[in-house]
């Protein structure tokens, strides 16, 4: 059955293509219903996924597991198909009753709930053969709760069962699961994006900023870790994914790193670390930005949202590159001292697509396209709206120049790129949206808020510690975005009683569901590096959990101070001496962190020096600046100052 390779490898670039037309055209001139809209997106992604994965990688060159994958195709077509059929006027003659689907909400017949059913067991299957077993295991958790919820233990929230039919009619066939706010925020925002990344990259994009980079820090001590914060960084706010941005830029930057004297499982970790805050970088973000435009109330733009994002981005990076600084001061004190110290690569190790000539041009289009992006969001048009007219300005400033210029088949080769990136999203908001569909059932979001809001209330620290250990608990083996939206979703209506800024509590569940790519065990990021690097995986988890450290810190810190944000505590607009205020506490907390992370301190630190400055440090994130505080926070720079003078005299004394 040689022959059905073939078939797939033809299949699969034609369906990409397919898909992202289709989405560049539907959302910005829009012809069909919602629902129908998202049917078909829907169905082009579990196709591509069917044809992308097989049913187990043992037997994907056995013809009959080959058969079954277009089995799965066909009887995708057929489930999304009668979603689009029975749903879209212009197939209003073949309507069961005359009425469209949306119209029989709780009277369906038998082939609604049959076909139902198995578009249920596809968006299962589907997401198992994409990311994994775990989503999908999760979700027939829901499921079975919502079937059997009247047998559960009083801390479940015991009810009345609902019937099979219910769960299938509220799930898939109407527009509460899985053609909901997950797959629409995909289809309206995510792939676009993803798109705008891949198509970047064609021009040259990936090549540029690591080249920048590494121009930058070319003299500086630590500048191969140097690199890879920054250029991961950049690349990251293009990808918004952890997993992603680590193999493509890590790809270059761990060996590059390595070839100067990190060990492997430091080299993964930095570029882990790196990674997994790409997404919480301004103007792209990920998927989990988008969904804050559905889900946070009151409402905000999406131009309030990169804006309130920015001051949190930049300290993040700043204390990476500060601990990267630091690891490398250490190391040049022991004997190691060459290890870390500049960077001396060749042009050679860079990647495809960085050479000289290139470089300016590659440069202009690069910060072009992010530049528009932003004014088209200031002038008030729409996300998708902005990227779209985006990547149109990218293809015509590529044009210029014959090593960035993207011809017919550099954009189908970039549709084919992001269908590859995006399909497994697209599965996953599918099988999250049968979650979705039984929180709104059972109303298991709004028991679970009652019980964990009197906690918050007496504790608002002991709260939002329980909500970050069960984000980071969610986040294992879930993309980031899904596990924001999940969490949103179980715990809004708590959110909105904490007294907190709105979007200030929502950004607080979107960074520990990026800090779980590279929180141990399941470290998703740190795996990925660890691979590159050639190096122990739970090594390279705990390095990158050591230097993101900073990234569970920050977000008690803008929730605390939503100055940060460049909110008030009301949610209005902060005043220019607040956010100043707010952000140089912050700034004078991240020097004890990533000094004690790296344990490096004007010398090499001890256990006790190592505990001091993170104490010290704790002070400034946890802390709001007023009243007896302000002692506290001057006896923390003074205990470090203590500290730096001790290190100091015993470097000299030392010959260091």
């Amino acid at each position: 059955m040689s022959f059905l390779r073939p078939i797939r490898n033809t299949l699969f670039p034609i369906l990409a293509v397919l898909l992202s037309l289709f989405i560049l055209i539907e959302v910005n001139f829009p012809h069909l219903l919602p629902q129908s809209q998202l049917a078909i997106f829907g169905m082009l992604g579990l196709i591509l996924v069917f044809l992308k994965y097989p049913l187990h990688r043992r037997f994907e060159d056995r013809a009959a597991f080959q058969i079954l994958d277009y089995i799965f195709v066909i009887a995708t077509v057929v489930s999304f198909g009668y979603i689009l059929v029975q749903t879209e006027p212009m197939f209003e003659q073949l309507w069961i009753d005359d009425q469209p689907l949306g119209q029989r909400a709780g009277s369906e017949r038998f082939v609604d709930y049959f076909i139902g059913l198995i578009g249920v067991l596809l968006v299962l299957e589907a997401t198992r053969r994409a990311i994994g077993i775990a989503l999908p295991v999760l979700s027939l958790i829901f499921l079975l709760y919502a079937g059997f919820r009247s047998s559960m233990p009083v801390w479940l929230f015991p009810h009345k069962d609902q019937s099979l039919d219910r769960i299938i009619s509220h799930t898939f066939l109407q527009s509460q699961g899985v053609f909901g706010i997950a797959l629409n925020v995909m289809f309206k925002y995510v792939f676009l994006f993803v798109l705008f990344g891949t198509l970047l990259e064609k021009t040259g994009a990936t090549g540029y900023i690591i080249g920048f980079a590494r121009r930058l820090f070319r003299s500086s001590s630590g500048g191969a870790a140097k690199i890879a914060v920054l250029s991961s960084g950049m690349m990251g706010s293009l990808s918004g994914s952890a997993v992603a941005n680590t193999a493509t830029t890590g790809t270059f930057t761990i060996p590059l790193m390595r070839s100067v004297g990190f060990k492997p499982d430091i080299a993964g970790g930095v570029e882990a670390a790196a990674s997994s805050g790409g997404a919480l970088v301004p103007p792209i973000m990920g998927a989990g930005a988008y969904m804050m435009l559905e889900i946070v109330q009151p409402s905000v733009t999406y131009l309030e949202i990169i804006k309130s994002a920015l001051i949190p981005a930049v300290l993040y990076y700043t204390a990476l590159l500060l601990i990267v600084h630091f690891y490398a001061g250490r190391a040049s004190s022991s004997t190691n001292a060459s290890a870390t110290s500049g960077v001396n690569a060749e042009d050679s190790d860079l990647p495809a697509g960085a050479s000289a000539r290139a470089a300016p041009m590659q440069g202009f289009i690069f910060f072009s396209a992010f530049v528009s992006l932003i004014v088209f969001l200031i002038i008030g048009y729409t996300p998708f709206r902005s990227v779209s007219l985006s990547l149109l300005l990218v293809l015509a400033l590529s044009a210029f120049n014959k090593h960035t210029r993207v011809d017919i088949k550099g954009v189908v080769a970039a549709m084919e790129k992001a269908a590859h990136g995006g399909v497994s999203l697209v599965a996953a908001a599918s099988c999250v949206g049968l979650i979705l569909g039984v929180v709104t059932l059972t109303d298991i979001g709004r028991n679970l808020a009652g019980v964990l809001l009197p906690l918050a209330e007496n504790n608002l620290i002991l709260g939002l510690m329980l909500l970050m250990v069960s984000t980071i608990i969610l986040g294992m083996g879930l993309p980031s975005s899904v596990c924001y939206l999940l969490m949103a979703t179980l715990v809004g209506p708590m959110l909105r009683d904490l007294g907190l800024v709105p979007l200030a509590a929502h950004l607080f569940i979107f960074y520990f569901g990026m800090m779980s790519m590279v929180t141990p065990p399941v470290a998703l990021a740190a795996y990925t590096a660890a691979a590159i690097a050639d190096a122990g995986i739970m090594k390279t988890a705990f390095a990158a959990f050591r230097f993101a450290l900073v990234g569970f810190a920050l977000p008690y810190a803008f929730v605390l101070r939503p100055e940060l944000l460049l909110l008030s505590p009301d949610g209005g607009s902060a005043g220019f001496f607040a956010i100043a205020g707010g952000v140089l506490i912050t700034a004078i907390g991240i020097v004890p962190l990533a000094a004690s992370v790296s344990g490096y301190w004007f010398g090499p630190l001890n256990l006790w020096q190592r505990g001091v400055l993170f104490g010290a440090a704790i002070i400034f994130f946890f802390a709001p600046s007023a009243g007896i505080q302000i002692w506290a926070q001057a006896m923390a720079i003074i205990a470090m100052g203590a500290v730096g003078i001790i290190n100091r005299r015993a470097a000299h004394s030392e010959g260091v």
